[in-house]
This record gives structure tokens, C-alpha cells and sequence, in this order.
């Protein structure tokens, strides 16, 4: 299928910082997005478990994820876990806030 104009990847990014003797991880958490946010081409949102980014093709996506693994292993953290849920869909324009109204437009149904 032939890549449409305007589509973007929307990617769901959970990172784990393992071994940090503690359960609070939302220091970790934030450096990790202060990372992703210096990813040129990238849009991204914290959601209470995890973040959601949009970008133009895959290599920011890819970027972001590097960098945010780095910038722990930086902070001292000796392992990091991690996943990604990547939707590449190229037959039409999608975005992170259209993804969403989308079901919300759907959900009208069952609301009085």
C-alpha cells in the first residue's frame, strides 16, 4: 500500500526502571520524558501509564526510545525494561487527538 500524505505513527511507550529500590519511578519516569521530548518531529502525551507519541514515520519513534533508555542508564539505573505498541496505519490520516475523538464520537451511542 502506497504511504498517504499526513499519516503519522502513534506509538504507546511504557519504561520500567528496574532495580531502584523503591516503588516510586515517577522521577525516572520524568527523565526519560524530558528525553522524548528533545526528539525533533515528535509529539508526545503522559498518561498515567505510559506515554503516547505521534511522529511522521518510525525514526522518531525510534529516537525517542533510545534516548529515553540512555538517559537512565545515565541517572545510574543498571537495567531498564520496556514496551512499544506502534500503529503505522498509512491508508489514511491518523493522529493521537482524532484516534480519540473517534471513540468518543462512538461512545455517544451510549450515553442518554
Amino acid at each position: 500500500m502506497s504511504s498517504t500524505k499526513n499519516c503519522k505513527v502513534v506509538a504507546h511507550f511504557t519504561i520500567v526502571p528496574v532495580g531502584i529500590n523503591s516503588t516510586s519511578m515517577g522521577s525516572y519516569v520524568a527523565v526519560a520524558v524530558a528525553a522524548i521530548n528533545e526528539i525533533e518531529g515528535l509529539k508526545c502525551e503522559i498518561t498515567p501509564m505510559g506515554t503516547v507519541m505521534e511522529a511522521d514515520g518510525l525514526v522518531p519513534i525510534f529516537e525517542a526510545i533510545k534516548a529515553a533508555h540512555e538517559a537512565l542508564t545515565v541517572k545510574g539505573v543498571l537495567r531498564v525494561e520496556s514496551m512499544l505498541m506502534i500503529d503505522d496505519r498509512r491508508d489514511k490520516p491518523r493522529t493521537m487527538k482524532d484516534k480519540v475523538d473517534s471513540v468518543k464520537n462512538y461512545m455517544k451511542q451510549f450515553t442518554n
